[in-house]
């Protein structure tokens, strides 16, 4: 496996931040913020309301509900304007289902990184939160960080990431997701590991092997030169079955103290294909759960 350039600074030129006004959504603002900070990017947030809200309008109420869509525009640009300030930004506002409409906005404005928070569960309501997320999260064609709920608020608005958990399962998108763990363990001088997890189903006789042999994997991925510039270490760890290998992602996760895990997720076409640890929907599980955010990217 060819090796990654160190020291090659990932491009965050446009940062997308969707809220929807949530207390959800001001846990993930932190984030956005710290990293456009960081990257010299410019800020834009967007919030999307449903077109449902002004359906089966009369025809004489037409004026009157375009000038409602205005006012509303208004208080949205108002509301992130404050959000947004001291930073190179720029608000925006969409009518329409919101997976769709963060798509085009993600395409038009050229975003290197969507940042989202969500609620952790699906429900009727279709707000940017649960099922919505998911759709975002699918559909999205930059990498997505989500805020997920247990993750703890950020203190003074201040984002740490001195622990970054790189989860990988050998795939061609981990090389993808690799840049960018590397990238932010530069750029904060952070403690990197390097994760895989064995699905383990009770039949593998000598683990000591398939330890070493997975060990070395890791290894290969890290040029030896990063070292110079963050701390490298490697995990190999076994889950007790296939279905318990986000959870036990997770897990290592929440022992270790890591401020951010980072997974290579495979593409989706048409409908959600066959669950692995890497497939969107379990992805999307640890995103929502973790006990700190979590940055998906697609190959």
């Amino acid at each position: 496996m060819n090796l990654l350039e160190a020291g090659k600074r990932i491009a965050l030129n446009n940062i997308l931040f969707a809220t929807d006004f949530s207390s959800h959504s001001d846990q993930a603002l932190p984030y956005a913020r710290a990293i456009a900070r960081l990257y010299g990017a410019k800020l834009f947030g967007a919030h999307v309301v449903s077109s449902e809200d002004f359906l089966f309008v009369a025809p004489d109420l037409w004026p009157a509900r375009i000038e409602q869509e205005g006012r509303l525009q208004q208080e949205v640009t108002d509301h992130l304007e404050e959000q947004l300030h001291g930073l190179p930004h720029q608000a925006l506002f969409g009518v329409g289902e919101a997976s769709t409409v963060l798509s085009r906005m993600i395409s038009e404005h050229e975003i290197d990184l969507l940042v989202v928070g969500t609620h952790g569960r699906t429900g009727a309501r279709k707000l940017l939160m649960g099922s919505v997320a998911e759709k975002i999260f699918r559909q999205a064609s930059c990498p997505v960080l989500t805020v997920g709920p247990n993750v703890p608020p950020a203190i003074d608005n201040r984002v740490r990431l001195q622990r970054i958990l790189f989860a990988t399962d050998f795939g061609p998108e981990s090389l993808a997701a690799l840049r960018y763990a590397l990238s932010l363990a530069e750029e904060h001088q952070a403690q990197l590991t390097l994760l895989h997890v064995v699905e383990y189903p009770g039949s593998i006789v000598d683990v000591e092997a398939i330890r070493a042999t997975k060990m070395s994997r890791l290894r290969e991925l890290v040029p030896p030169e990063a070292e110079s510039w963050c701390r490298v270490e490697y995990l190999v760890e076994f889950s007790a079955a296939i279905s318990l290998a986000p959870e036990k992602i997770m897990e290592i996760a929440r022992l270790r103290g890591e401020d951010l895990i980072i997974l290579g997720v495979r593409p989706v076409h048409g409908a959600i294909g066959a669950v692995t640890h890497f497939a969107h929907t379990t992805a999307q599980h640890i995103a929502a759960h973790a006990a700190c955010p979590v940055l998906t990217v697609r190959e």
